[in-house]
């Protein structure tokens, strides 16, 4: 039997998911949250097999910030993000924040069925075109060299953000070049620390200057 957590802000997607993974006599869903913080309280006392994850709840934590803890705190249970955004830069985001695959919502009840199978099982899942993109990108690192150049997971803004940081501009600063809010900003500074495995502004630095972006201006 799979024990599933289900994690969404939406009550109804949440009754609806329940109702078509209770039907199959494999599956069980012993729990449900609305976002981040309570799905991470729910995973610790329910302890699930898998954890179907949403990716974007605008209250409380987001489902890649959970992910990233709850893989902390239980790294054997595997979670499943499910998500609406067929975009390159969502999915390297969730598998680096320690999912075992992606699907999106518009998929069909089978295909749902059949991801959290695999991921319960171990295995890696990705929808159809998700899995074409990553061949692709691993294949034009390989002919770049081999190298798996973590940069290319940085959104265009984070790569914005990045260089006015590595000028040596404030939080505030970076803020009102780009117009948009000191929150934005430490968000998005918080989100490629965690990309590049950094922690420290100098590292920010040397980082950039190996890169060769403080010789371009913003």
């Amino acid at each position: 039997m799979i024990r599933i957590l289900l994690v969404d802000d939406h009550a109804v997607v949440r009754m609806g998911l329940k109702m078509l993974l209770n039907d199959n006599k494999n599956m069980e869903v012993i729990g449900e949250a609305s976002e981040g913080n309570e799905a991470i309280q729910k995973v610790q006392e329910l302890q699930p097999n898998v954890v179907l994850m949403d990716l974007s709840m605008p209250h409380g934590k987001d489902g890649l910030s959970a992910t990233s803890e709850i893989k902390k705190l239980l790294p054997d249970i595997y979670i499943l993000i499910l998500t609406m955004h067929d975009d390159e830069e969502y999915l390297f985001r969730a598998i680096q924040a320690g999912a075992s695959g992606c699907i999106l919502k518009s998929a069909p009840h089978d295909e749902l069925i059949k991801a959290i199978q695999s991921v319960a099982g171990g295995s890696a899942y990705l929808y159809p075109s998700a899995t074409k993109r990553l061949m692709e990108e691993y294949v034009g690192h390989l002919k770049q060299g081999g190298n798996m150049d973590t940069y290319s997971l940085l959104s265009d803004r984070e790569k914005e953000v990045l260089t006015l940081i590595a000028k040596g501009y404030s939080n505030k600063e970076v803020a009102e070049k780009l117009v948009i809010s000191v929150k934005t900003v430490e968000t998005h500074k918080s989100n490629l620390m965690e990309k590049l495995k950094m922690k420290t502004r100098p590292e920010l630095v040397e980082y950039a200057v190996k890169k060769g972006l403080l010789g371009y201006g913003v």
